[in-house]
């Protein structure tokens, strides 16, 4: 059976803040599932990766909002972090006993997966890629930027220079 339960029991936060929560989440969930699937390199990792972020993000709405800080940025900034925190725990090396069998069938493969830029852009380092996403995916400014990932405007610039390099070498020889 359902209850309705007061804002003394749901941490405080009251019917309006998880209203305005809905709506934030509403709006903004096209231009989240368009970062997260440049940051992860496909929909599926891209959904649970909002996912994920979201349900953080909602337990803390009041909060969140309560700091004046754009909450766009702020989602956006977990997302970039989180996604490091993923990237780092599944590079680690896992050591197996036997030589896994050599007639194993490849996954099914993204439409985009061949694509050279997206190849381009899944190798560049999950920093460099979350400002060039910013950047020239979602149309932010160095500023936008840099408050988004809670770095300064100079490691945005940097960090854009070094993946521009990166992906002119890569691309340039195609």
């Amino acid at each position: 059976m359902l209850r309705r339960v007061s804002a003394a029991e749901s941490g405080g936060e009251s019917a309006e803040a998880v209203g305005d929560f809905a709506e934030f989440v509403r709006v903004s969930m096209p231009g989240l599932l368009r970062y997260g699937h440049a940051l992860t390199g496909n929909p599926h990792d891209a959904c649970d990766l909002v996912q994920a972020v979201l349900e953080k993000v909602g337990s803390r709405w009041a909060t969140v909002q309560r700091k004046g800080d754009d909450p766009l940025a702020y989602v956006r900034r977990a997302m970039a972090n989180t996604h490091i925190s993923i990237w780092r725990r599944r590079r680690r090396e896992s050591l197996v006993a036997e030589f896994p069998d050599s007639g194993v069938v490849p996954p099914e493969l993204n439409r985009l997966e061949n694509e050279p830029l997206w190849q381009a852009l899944r190798a560049l380092p999950p920093r460099q890629r979350a400002v060039v996403v910013l950047r020239y995916y979602e149309n932010l400014s160095e500023a936008e930027i840099a408050h988004a990932l809670g770095i300064s405007c100079g490691t945005v610039k940097s960090q854009s220079s070094k993946a521009m390099a990166s992906l002119r070498t890569r691309l340039g020889k195609d």
